[in-house]
């Protein structure tokens, strides 16, 4: 039996605990959205050519055991996530809750020596054999994965802080950002809680991290988690960020700010996506409490990015069973109906697909995406292709 479908058979086997126990104006975007920016095309009149998606594929193991990386001398034997940001030819992969010191029948996050996240980069730009990391950063004088910014690991009863967990990562010029949540409490499969959300900063290509005094947004708020893109709108380059509650129950909000590090790092820059107006046009406010909703749904651990082949915008996520994908005509919508993407009942216990513009092949048809598993509590490599509508 081959080691694909042991590990298929076995999460098959575990689905029952699991469930218990847990463009420019003319609409175009670049030929290469992984290099700059977006231009938004705010006409909402489009149709949907999204028909579905095929050839679903699981290429490789990024992490852990078994893994086409050796991810054994970094201590990372479990981990989880995967989002990716590009700095230059460098791409960024960040982690969450990782662990270098694991049971072998172990599931889910657990084990010791514990690290709230880490990061892997590579120059990997070959998406269709999986990808080879180069190092990790930031890593101790042994090259063990270090975290970019610690969690204080208090116990998990709401009242402290457990964890530090990267959301999203993005990039302004050569600084890296990540987005992180600080979650107070690990409740039902799904269902968790947060202190806040907020941003830590690295100038050096990810080798160290600070966590930022601001911006930071409230943990019962609807950006805890986000999906960034850069986008260019009125001649003005921004990052856009949907937004969703902690946890995989909540509905997608729109915000932005300019894709300047002092806006970034200004509580004050950022607008909320209010309403289109009697003229079809996005309004924008500076209080987040006039923010309406974009996507409805149960949506969890977001990607969002353009697509040249659709030359739509796509949306992936998890709602705690299942992974989806929709297509949305503009940022702020309209969003079609959502289109399975994975389901549990081939890959129990999956969450966090995750996408990159850098990463995609045949002229955008096919893309390529990480794909938690609860157990073996590690990151792979998919792709799929997209059909799109004569």
């Amino acid at each position: 039996m081959s080691a694909q479908k042991a590990r298929s058979r076995r999460r098959t086997a575990i689905a029952a605990s699991l469930a218990l126990g847990i463009a420019l104006l003319s609409g175009c975007g670049p030929a290469d959205p992984a290099s700059g920016p977006v231009p938004v095309d705010p006409d909402p009149g489009k149709p949907f050519v999204l028909e579905g998606v095929s050839n679903l594929t699981e290429i490789a193991q990024l992490t852990g055991p078994d893994a086409m990386n050796d991810t054994e001398t970094a201590a990372v034997a479990g981990t989880d996530l995967g989002s990716m940001a590009n700095v230059g030819d460098k791409t960024i992969f960040f982690f969450g809750d990782t662990f270098g010191d694991r049971d072998p029948d172990s599931i889910g996050g657990q084990g010791g020596i514990w690290r709230s996240n880490v990061s892997a980069w590579t120059t990997d730009d070959d998406p269709t054999d999986g990808i080879s990391f180069d190092g990790w950063a930031p890593a101790d004088d042994i090259g063990w994965a270090e975290a970019l910014v610690e969690g204080d690991h208090d116990p998990n009863d709401g009242e402290g802080e457990v964890t530090k967990i990267p959301t999203h990562g993005f990039a302004v010029g050569e600084t890296l950002y990540i987005s992180y949540m600080s979650v107070s409490f690990w409740g039902e499969p799904g269902a968790w809680d947060a202190n806040f959300a907020s941003l830590a900063k690295s100038t050096d290509e990810g080798e160290t991290w600070t966590a930022l005094d601001g911006p930071r947004w409230p943990g019962d708020s609807n950006f805890i988690q986000v999906a960034p893109a850069h986008v260019v709108e009125d001649g003005t380059e921004y990052l856009y960020f949907w937004g969703i509650p902690s946890g995989r129950f909540g509905s997608v909000q729109l915000m932005r700010v300019p894709a300047t590090e002092e806006a970034v790092e200004d509580q004050s820059a950022y607008e909320y996506f209010a309403g289109a107006d009697a003229a079809g046009e996005p309004t924008w406010d500076a209080d987040m409490a006039a923010a309406e909703t974009v996507v409805e749904g149960t949506i969890g651990e977001l990607s969002v990015m353009w697509s040249t082949h659709l030359d739509r915008w796509i949306m992936t996520y998890s709602d705690g069973g299942n992974a989806f994908i929709r297509e949305g005509v503009t940022p702020w919508g309209p969003w079609a109906d959502p289109i399975e993407l994975i389901s549990s009942a081939e890959y129990p216990g999956l969450y966090s697909p995750y996408m990159n513009p850098r990463y995609v092949s045949d002229d955008g048809r096919t893309i390529y995406f990480t794909l938690s598993l609860w157990d073996p509590y590690n990151v792979f490599w998919f792709s799929t292709d997209l059909e799109k509508a004569e």
